[in-house]
């Protein structure tokens, strides 16, 4: 006897219908999956006789039969131990120990030996899959119940039910309509909401040109680079700045909480993240993580960092394929990764924060302390931060050594929250300027050249400013670009339609670095 169950596999952040077969037939004892699975689904046969055999029904190795499961379609790679399930209930229902109505639903789960069901990563994208196909239930370990209800957030999923089981064994009760279980619900509105962050904006002494700087950079999402001698606090800087970051909106939520449920980092009883992440990778860091990458193909911190900040510490001792691999995600928002056989793009729209020394001492042009470098060694160190990766650096500001004064200041617990709402005030201009746009984004730091054309207009005493600097080839075609979409931000915080003079001239100051 046939069966067919449906399930789901990941591929890339997206997720695939599966169908998965079953036949049943007197003859050899044998368990057979096919269907290109890898080592852990092939390893499933062991888990699913053993959970079938605890939950007091009858296990397919204690019986004269042939079992084969094929994982349709054949030439898609299948990767983990979700099938356990699935393949569980296909077994039982075509050697007719049970008997339900398999149309219309997903089923999602591993098995451990004694039945009960351990949680899987990607719940969302499959119910996001199984919801744009048109199944009406998922059914899946109650643990990745959460992370899955966000796809019952939007208004047109009143028919879809996500259905949290504990067992195989209540599974199958609940399938014969032996026992009821609510369909899980939640409501946007009582979500928890966690906002402790780690480091305060109000913790920073003095530092007020870096933290304008950040101000803008997190208004507008532009890159920024904290060059400046040990211990001034540039490393507090950066940490910081998730606390002065507006929370996601639903579209964003949705496209982060994606990305962490595949990569397995979603936190219990999450189903939706809402604070912007911060990640913050070693310098040590293999560039297929940082990048993405591996066997199976897996998104990389830049892809982790999307829609929040990536902050790279010592930024000149990170490998130069990585920092050069950077190029392409921080010009596009996107990183494609090519394999033989594959082929996945992972979103990266992150706002990268960069700190460095101006030397390896660290004290290159210190007035206070003397540099031990030699000339060879801060030219090889500084060759590192120039070129066509710092020509994507909006932002370069100098953290110079705080004085004591400074340091013994009273802490402002207001100024986070104030600089919170005047950023998230400039984020709502622009997601008004840019909402009727096709390829819709969020912020001046994604505009390409039709839209910088139309929305940064500048009178004729800025040009002629840009023109001397364009034209002694102090900055580039895309430096040109940048400063405008810089000084777009700055007059979006002054919530100023035009782009002033002013405005211009602090976003060229950002633009020159010192030698």
């Amino acid at each position: 006897m046939s069966t067919k169950i449906f399930s789901a596999a990941i591929s890339g952040l997206e997720a695939e219908i599966i169908e998965v077969e079953t036949d049943v037939s007197y003859g050899l004892r044998s368990f057979n999956i096919v269907g290109l699975p890898d080592k852990s689904i092939e390893e499933s046969k062991e888990r699913v006789g053993a959970a079938i055999k605890n939950s007091g029904l009858k296990s397919p190795f204690s019986q004269p039969q042939k079992v084969l499961v094929n994982l349709a379609p054949a030439d898609l790679k299948k990767e983990g131990s979700l099938y356990d399930l699935p393949i569980a209930l296909g077994y039982l229902t075509a050697s007719g120990q049970i008997n339900f109505n398999s149309q219309k639903r997903i089923f999602i789960g591993e098995l451990s030996l004694n039945g009960k069901l351990k949680p899987i990563k990607g719940a969302l994208s499959i119910a996001l899959a199984a919801r744009n196909k048109g199944f009406n239930e998922l059914i899946l370990p109650k643990i990745n119940a959460y992370e899955a209800a966000a796809v019952l957030f939007e208004n047109n999923n009143k028919d879809f039910k996500i259905i949290g089981v504990e067992s195989l064994k209540e599974t199958i009760n609940y399938l014969e309509n032996k026992i009821k279980i609510e369909p899980f619900k939640i409501d946007i509105q009582n979500l928890p909401l966690e906002e402790n962050y780690s480091f305060n904006f109000s913790w920073i002494k003095g530092q007020e040109s870096a933290k304008r700087a950040l101000e803008i950079a997190a208004a507008g999402g532009h890159n920024i680079l904290l060059e400046g001698p040990p211990g001034t606090g540039k490393s507090l800087l950066a940490r910081s700045l998730p606390s002065i970051l507006p929370l996601l909106n639903f579209e964003e939520s949705l496209e982060v909480t994606k990305i962490y449920s595949i990569a397995g980092l979603l936190p219990q009883n999450i189903s939706l993240i809402k604070t912007r992440p911060f990640r913050s990778p070693h310098h040590t860091t293999s560039e297929a993580a940082i990048i993405g990458g591996g066997n199976p193909i897996k998104p990389g911190e830049i892809t982790l960092s999307h829609r929040g900040v990536l902050f790279l510490d010592e930024f000149p001792e990170f490998h130069r394929d990585i920092l050069e691999s950077l190029r392409q995600p921080i010009e596009e928002g996107k990183i494609t990764i090519l394999r033989a056989k594959e082929k996945f793009t992972f979103p990266a729209r992150f706002l990268l924060v960069a700190a460095a020394n101006p030397c390896p001492c660290g004290y290159y042009k210190d007035p206070n302390k003397q540099c031990t470098c030699q000339p060879s060694q801060i030219a090889k160190y500084r060759r590192k931060l120039s070129g066509p990766l710092m020509d994507r650096i909006d932002i370069v500001v100098n953290v110079p050594p705080v004085k004591f004064e400074k340091l013994i200041t009273p802490d402002n617990e207001n100024i986070t929250l104030k600089i919170r709402e005047k950023i998230q005030k400039a984020r709502e201009i622009q997601n008004e300027r840019f909402s009727k746009i096709k390829n819709k984004f969020f912020l001046n730091s994604e505009m390409e050249a039709v839209e910088i054309k139309k929305y940064c207009q500048i009178d004729f005493k800025s040009q002629n400013i840009l023109r001397k600097f364009i034209d002694s080839g102090k900055i580039s075609t895309r430096g040109y670009y940048r400063i405008l979409k810089t000084a777009r931000t700055i007059a979006d915080l002054e919530e100023s339609e035009n782009i002033k003079y002013d405005h211009l001239l602090e976003a060229l100051n950002y633009r020159i670095r010192e030698n």
